[in-house]
């Protein structure tokens, strides 16, 4: 969802306006995302009503996914590593299609960039430079769901030769095996963390190849005393549509062996993240914890025969075995949102571009979890809950608004066992929660504040 999305039929920015308003309008109005549906048409291939315009340049907000972080920082900091601002190529994308599709798209604007780039003028002045001299490669650097997109590029079957001509993936954050936040946003309305106009919602979603492809791919469906994958069955018990469940399992199969060259992976730990799910009468219920597997497949079991669950952690949104895929994984305490602006995230960008032979920011100590409510409303007191920590020694807790202005410090402490903040803000907007651990570490999260009273069930 980091693309800004345009509407070419009603000439109306759909996705990515900033300010509190557009937030609150889009996400508690029964119509407010009614522009996002995919319609017969767009299902059937006729993609051209929607247009994605630029990466988004300002703080936003979703529930479960809560806050993302602009990428202004990561542009400036690849912009600050090549030889010349034509070397670097921003890929919008429309998030709502099948992987499938914009890894297409994403190859052959890969290809037309390489191609430019290299009769620049720049580039041989850069080749010139060289040891080697040798041409320009790309390097992809991604968050999010634009891993999926990257590694769908490389396996285009009318560019065979792209990923010869790619020198390294930075991956920030994809959930190569899927996260089960998906399936929670699918369920949008039953036990949501907020009031939504749950019966929109889920028509929306459901309509939506690219959040499906974004399910789970994993066991982690708990049935009884076992544990298996979704089926396209359980997906539309949810609230989703079989016929893009099924082949979202299908794409995702042949992509699994697919080979990212210098592939460098930054997955988020420490943060509470949802691992597994069981579902009662329609109605996903999520887990922070997973079974795992020994060697022979078998799960891990207890010696009654119980099943035995794990919490591996994560970025708050994808799991960290679902992201650190790879040769070589940098794990930083930070939340999904933030991965691709964090500062020593952006160090290992720096690094790959400028071919460092020394790869990777320092691991340093673990940081500590956030969890903040996904929305607020102005004049009642709310809980910042910090875990993996155990003393106030060296702790920050801070909260202004997006923008970065008028920040406060909030005092923590002890309460149930925990160490936790609580605070209340007074005027309508996203605010940004920032905790500074004495190991360095930063982690930030977003949070919406609206009116009181202001948000209501809608069905």
């Amino acid at each position: 969802m980091g693309s800004e999305l345009y509407d070419t039929v009603t000439q109306k920015t759909v996705w990515g306006l900033s300010g509190v308003s557009w937030l609150l309008k889009a996400w508690t109005r029964p119509k407010g995302l009614e522009p996002l549906r995919l319609t017969p048409e767009e299902l059937e291939g006729k993609t051209t009503r929607i247009k994605p315009t630029q990466l988004m340049r300002h703080s936003s907000w979703t529930p479960y996914l809560q806050g993302f972080e602009p990428y202004t920082n990561l542009i400036n900091a690849v912009q600050g590593c090549v030889a010349d601002s034509a070397a670097v190529l921003e890929f919008a994308y429309d998030w709502r299609l099948p992987v499938a599709v914009n890894g297409h798209l994403l190859a052959e604007a890969a290809r037309r960039h390489l191609t430019a780039w290299r009769l620049h003028p720049a580039h041989d002045a850069a080749r010139r430079n060289r040891v080697d001299e040798r041409p320009a490669r790309l390097v992809f650097v991604a968050h999010s769901m634009g891993g999926l997109v990257t590694r769908a590029a490389l396996d285009a079957p009318h560019d065979g030769a792209l990923a010869d001509d790619t020198r390294a993936v930075l991956t920030l954050g994809t959930p190569f095996y899927g996260a089960v936040k998906a399936a929670a946003i699918l369920n949008t309305g039953r036990g949501a963390p907020v009031p939504l106009p749950h019966r929109q919602l889920q028509s929306i979603s459901a309509t939506m190849p690219g959040l499906h492809d974004l399910l789970p791919q994993y066991a982690c469906l708990i049935d009884g005393n076992d544990v298996r994958r979704l089926t396209p069955s359980d997906v539309t018990d949810i609230g989703g549509n079989a016929e893009l469940a099924q082949a979202a399992v299908e794409f995702q199969e042949k992509q699994a062996n697919v080979r990212l060259p210098g592939h460098w992976a930054v997955a988020g730990t420490n943060q509470a993240t949802m691992q597994s799910l069981t579902i009662r009468d329609g109605v996903v219920h999520p887990h922070h914890h997973g079974a795992r597997q020994h060697t022979s497949g078998d799960f891990i079991r207890d010696s009654r025969g119980g099943l035995r669950f794990y919490d591996v952690k994560g970025d708050g949104t994808v799991y960290k075995d679902s992201a650190a895929v790879g040769p070589a994984v940098t794990p930083l305490p930070l939340q999904h949102g933030a991965v691709a602006s964090d500062r020593v995230a952006l160090k290992a960008v720096a690094e790959i571009l400028r071919d460092d032979e020394h790869l990777g920011p320092p691991q340093g100590a673990p940081g500590c979890g956030l969890e903040v409510p996904d929305l607020v409303e102005v004049g009642t007191a709310w809980n910042i809950m910090l875990s993996g920590v155990d003393s106030l020694a060296g702790l920050r807790c801070e909260i202004a608004d997006a923008a970065g202005q008028n920040p406060q410090v909030i005092k923590a402490g002890w309460g149930d066992g925990q160490i936790k903040a609580r605070t209340t803000v007074n005027v309508p907007g996203l605010y940004r929660v920032t905790v500074r651990t004495i190991d360095g570490h930063t982690i930030t999260q977003l949070v919406l504040a609206s009116e009181a009273g202001a948000m209501r069930e809608v069905d």
